[in-house]
């Protein structure tokens, strides 16, 4: 009995987005995405240019979560994991301190 394995994969799109997906076969999806078979699907009108990216696993469950988690991370993230530069990825997973504008109410002393 063989093994069957599913991969997550990150696609560089023509219009430089990145598309993620699972698959149990890397190559016959991606000639999927670019023969745009679902028109109104997100390849169909931004093709696929390359595979950038893929992680091969064994289990259902972990290859989901992942593709469910690369989804949410921004393009610093994404670019980091294509790249390899794993060790970059703390630091962009940290939220921004953003400096939320204090809203003064006055007082008023004055008694009706």
């Amino acid at each position: 009995m063989s093994q069957k394995y599913l991969y997550v994969y990150i696609l560089l799109c023509e219009n430089n987005t990145y598309y993620i997906g699972v698959t149990n076969d890397v190559e016959r999806r991606f000639e999927e995405h670019c023969e745009a078979k679902n028109p109104n699907s997100f390849t169909a009108r931004n093709r696929p240019v390359k595979v950038v990216y893929t992680q091969k696993f064994d289990d259902f469950n972990a290859a989901i979560d992942l593709e469910t988690r690369l989804k949410k991370w921004s393009r610093k993230k994404k670019e980091a994991l294509i790249s390899g530069e794993l060790h970059l990825l703390p630091e962009l997973s940290k939220k921004k301190n953003f400096k939320r504008k204090q809203t003064v109410i006055p007082s008023n002393n004055r008694n009706p």
